[in-house]
């Protein structure tokens, strides 16, 4: 490996001291205003967790895609659509589509402690960890437990070290100042969620899986300071797009103690992912409405707007799933599937076989989501 353009962590430089504000005030109004308007429409939809579901599924792929972690979101929800939350239900899929499920429930889960109370702490994080990594490649990795040897960040090429994180016995003074710096500082929330992703990348506290968790961080930072109402902004598609970018800016505040360059770089990632994803759930909340006068007249029936939300909450699902889960009288429920079928609503992925029973997709939305 060369370490001749290796740029090693910033000892004893965070939290800065003086930024320089006026380097960035102006991304930080943009961004401000734009994550504001589209919590102004999360606040406005009548129920975010079934319209904004597909906004996680797509985070979850993307964040695992950054770190060479490939599925589609096709993978995604027919591997929900046969899950029964066993211990077997990851021998029949590709171990990199079970890694992306795996981020996705560490961050369901995240959220619903929150909710229970739990602020984000050493304690939150360790435990995304372990269940980020309780399968797949990254078992191997030492999930729930922080790094005990140096790590790296290297090139695409795996020759060259880019970046040196905080040695592991400073580690856990790294992290404690940073818990410190979430809890009690002033900066302005979006400025302490910029620095706050760029600490916990720098310090690399874990054998693997940084990345993801640092960009759930994001998250749920941003919700639990009441800054987004719902735990529904996503920033992965972005970050992805603009990876060299992403890291290189990183690099330069351990190199030069350029803290603003980052703060400018975030902000303007916080401003144009809040108008993207203004736009995909203000086309996911339109198509919803659309559905809702379609299904009332195609199905003529009280259930209509059950079998609409079942169907935005799983775009893909089998039959027996929707029978029985739906809320639907089974009858009734089975009816509203040949409906579906015959007028072009839903389409079949694959017909039943067996005792297997067929697999429907709703190509209106995945065709807003896919990615």
């Amino acid at each position: 490996m060369n370490f001749d353009n290796a740029v090693k962590y910033h000892y004893n430089k965070f939290p800065p001291t003086n930024l320089d504000y006026g380097k960035f005030v102006d991304p930080l109004i943009k961004a401000t205003d734009s994550l504001a308007r589209y919590d102004q429409m999360l606040k406005n939809m009548y129920n975010s967790e079934i319209l904004l579901a597909p906004l996680r599924n797509q985070e979850a792929v993307i964040s695992s895609r950054m770190e060479g972690t490939i599925s589609t979101m096709d993978e995604i929800l027919k591997f929900e659509a046969d899950s029964n939350n066993d211990s077997e239900e990851a021998k029949n899929v590709r171990s990199e589509v079970f890694e992306t499920i795996l981020y996705q429930r560490a961050l369901k889960n995240a959220q619903r402690a929150m909710i229970d109370g739990y602020p984000i702490s050493q304690y939150l994080i360790k435990t995304l960890h372990q269940q980020l990594l309780s399968f797949g490649r990254g078992a191997t990795k030492s999930p729930g437990n922080y790094k005990f040897e140096q790590n790296y960040l290297v090139d695409k090429t795996k020759q060259n070290i880019l970046f040196i994180p905080v040695s592991p016995e400073k580690l856990n003074d790294g992290l404690e100042q940073l818990f410190e710096y979430i809890n009690n500082s002033t900066h302005p929330i979006l400025v302490k969620t910029a620095l706050m992703h760029l600490e916990f990348e720098a310090l690399h506290p874990f054998q693997d899986g940084n990345g993801r968790i640092g960009r759930m961080l994001i998250t749920l930072l941003l919700w639990s300071s009441g800054t987004i109402s719902e735990p529904h902004f996503y920033i992965s598609g972005y970050l992805e797009e603009n990876k060299n970018l992403y890291i290189d800016t990183m690099r330069k505040v351990s190199e030069n103690n350029d803290w603003e360059s980052w703060c400018v770089f975030f902000l303007n990632a916080i401003e144009e992912q809040a108008i993207r994803n203004l736009q995909i759930a203000e086309n996911i909340k339109i198509l919803y409405e659309e559905m809702k006068q379609v299904f009332s007249d195609t199905l003529s029936s009280k259930w209509s707007v059950n079998a609409l939300d079942y169907i935005f909450t799983n775009p893909i699902f089998r039959n027996n799933r929707f029978t029985s889960n739906s809320g639907i009288p089974t009858p009734t429920a089975a009816r509203f599937t040949r409906i579906l079928l015959e007028k072009n609503l839903i389409e079949t992925i694959e017909e039943s076989s067996g005792r297997r029973p067929a697999l429907y997709s709703f190509e209106p939305l995945l065709k807003l989501v896919r990615v």
